[in-house]
């Protein structure tokens, strides 16, 4: 089940939306507006949470809320990696929340938050334990980064690549999982009670076997991803289709973002659109494919 929609991804992030383009954010802002404002008339359950921001920035929010944008959702998503990339220490995290809750009314959810095991996997141990200790009965939703690494042969979702040095390589070694499936130490300590955020890349061959140590692992809350550029690839809709029956028996949040490159100002998945309407597009036609229709047969099933 789809509790929720995520628009973008560290909207705030060079490697994930070129604010060099977008200076202001009034083109992310209009474009989160315009879609927040399409799902709600198709679905007017489903939560609706800004992408998950990174770095955690007060200011950031303030300057949405100037646009309008903030009005529209039901949460702000957060993005924290203190023992790997951020500049905090993990024992700050209480206090990053409360940074944002002191300048919106909307509940605050953890949408990221993770440690690598790129220096020692007792690290991690360590980072998970605490991390829950600290977040779980903070805040209403917290999502572990994520249950698998990255195989060494694919890329970091990146801009940077070799020249980010040891911080490029970390985005390889975050999951609770090794890249071939066996289990980290940390795996043992999850509490079932945060979710993971497991991104499943275009055909991934890890799918059917992530959802089996989900349920093994008694995990109720997923937060994943339909890219919309991969959106425009043939066979996409079979992909997706795929992925999201599979998925099908978790509370899923799920994030919309990544412009197709034929769509940008520039072809590059961080590009603000041409045309911030079809951004809103997209969106309602995932809504009306996984959300709208799926409720319509569950409505005509029972009524017979």
């Amino acid at each position: 089940m789809i509790e929720a929609i995520k628009f973008w991804n560290e909207p705030n992030n060079l490697s994930h939306w070129d604010f060099e383009m977008d200076p202001e954010w009034r083109e992310y802002a209009e474009m989160t507006r315009r879609a927040a404002l399409t799902v709600r008339a198709l679905t007017p359950e489903i939560k609706l949470v800004l992408g998950g921001i990174s770095p955690i920035d007060a200011d950031f929010i303030r300057l949405l809320m100037g646009y309008g944008v903030l009005k529209e959702l039901d949460a702000v998503g957060v993005h924290g990696f203190p023992l790997d990339w951020n500049h905090w220490q993990l024992d700050h995290w209480p206090d990053k929340v409360a940074e944002i809750e002191d300048v919106t009314d909307l509940p605050v959810w953890v949408t990221e938050v993770g440690v690598s095991t790129f220096g020692a996997e007792e690290v991690q141990v360590f980072g998970l334990k605490r991390t829950t200790e600290l977040l779980l009965d903070r805040v209403e939703r917290v999502f572990w980064y994520s249950l698998y690494d990255l195989p060494p042969s694919w890329e970091a979702t990146t801009r940077h690549r070799e020249s980010e040095g040891s911080a490029y390589y970390r985005h390889f070694y975050m999951g609770l999982l090794r890249h071939d499936g066996t289990p980290k130490p940390a795996l043992e300590h999850l509490d079932p009670e945060m979710g993971i955020c497991q991104w499943f890349h275009f055909e991934d061959h890890r799918l059917e076997e992530a959802v089996a140590w989900l349920k093994q692992l008694g995990v109720k809350r997923l937060r994943t991803g339909i890219s919309w550029a991969d959106w425009h690839r043939p066979g996409a809709l079979e992909w997706f289709d795929r992925q999201m029956e599979a998925i099908a028996s978790f509370d899923v949040t799920l994030t919309l973002c990544f412009t197709p490159p034929s769509r940008g100002r520039r072809p590059c998945h961080t590009s603000p659109p041409i045309d911030l309407a079809e951004f809103s597009q997209f969106a309602s036609e995932v809504v009306e494919r996984y959300i709208v229709k799926p409720a319509t047969r569950v409505r005509q099933v029972s009524a017979s």
